[in-house]
């Protein structure tokens, strides 16, 4: 989950492009570098459910108890899955990195056409068919109306919430026959066909964070082990014009692999 209004100062670069389906570089632990007395950290591998961090929180109520804050998405998956499990590259800066949906390599034609525009073009470049994206819903337990950046989820009132993030990867297809974005401004209109969500706790996650600057965020993340098909040009549509101001998919977090750094789930 992308962290704006509190940010931990600037991220630090990370290696020079990788090929596609490379291994990672070493981790910051690896080099002898990890931070000490935060809780778990996401992103994680959801296939394995071990962990050794001790900072144990409660669980946040389901998403139907809480209010939707912010909405926004990653190139590539920030989470590892099977399904979602092509290495993209080391990258830099947070982007041509995460992982890919193995449906991505399996569209038709049709699907991998281009489109007629530009879509969500930002800093880094544009989204195109056959891309992955990583979408987070996130909910807060403050009684706040959503808006821009994980700002939105605290109020001067409320400044220690319960958060949780629903999260779906999908698959852009140039394609009108597949889901529209448009209609998923809710977790509860989230696919019911990619899978029973994996539940865990963890912190917020972009390229602002690393084994070495931990997010001190508490989260309960809620991801969907599947990837779905997700109508491009209706993603283009929704970040022309939305309320949480978004209009470029952002840059992903290296995924987190010390064990001293995840939740047991």
């Amino acid at each position: 989950m992308r962290l704006t209004c509190f940010v931990v100062a600037a991220g630090l670069l990370l290696s020079l492009p990788a090929s596609a389906g490379s291994s990672p570089q070493p981790s910051d632990d690896e080099r002898g570098n990890i931070c000490e007395g935060f809780g778990p950290q996401t992103p994680r591998d959801i296939d394995s459910a071990k962990g050794r961090n001790s900072v144990i929180f409660t669980v946040a109520p389901k998403a139907s108890e809480m209010n939707l804050c912010n909405i926004h998405f990653h190139e590539n998956a920030e989470h590892k899955a099977k399904a979602f499990s092509i290495y993209a590259g080391d990258g830099h800066d947070g982007y041509n990195s995460g992982y890919q949906c193995k449906l991505s390599k399996t569209l038709s034609k049709k699907e991998r056409a281009p489109t007629a525009g530009s879509i969500c073009a930002g800093e880094h470049g544009d989204l195109v068919p056959g891309d992955t994206i990583e979408v987070h819903w996130v909910y807060s337990s403050c009684d706040i109306k959503p808006g821009p950046t994980l700002g939105a989820c605290f109020s001067e009132s409320c400044a220690n919430p319960d958060l949780r993030v629903e999260t779906q990867v999908f698959t852009l297809v140039n394609d009108s026959a597949a889901l529209n974005f448009n209609e998923l401004q809710s977790a509860r209109n989230l696919p019911k066909n990619t899978g029973k969500p994996v539940e865990f706790l963890g912190s917020t996650t972009g390229p602002s964070y690393n084994d070495a600057v931990c997010s001190p965020y508490q989260v309960t993340w809620s991801v969907r082990p599947k990837c779905a098909k997700l109508d491009i040009n209706s993603v283009g549509q929704w970040c022309k014009s939305n309320i949480f101001k978004e209009d470029h998919a952002h840059g992903v977090r290296k995924l987190v692999t010390n064990p001293k750094l995840l939740s047991e789930f």
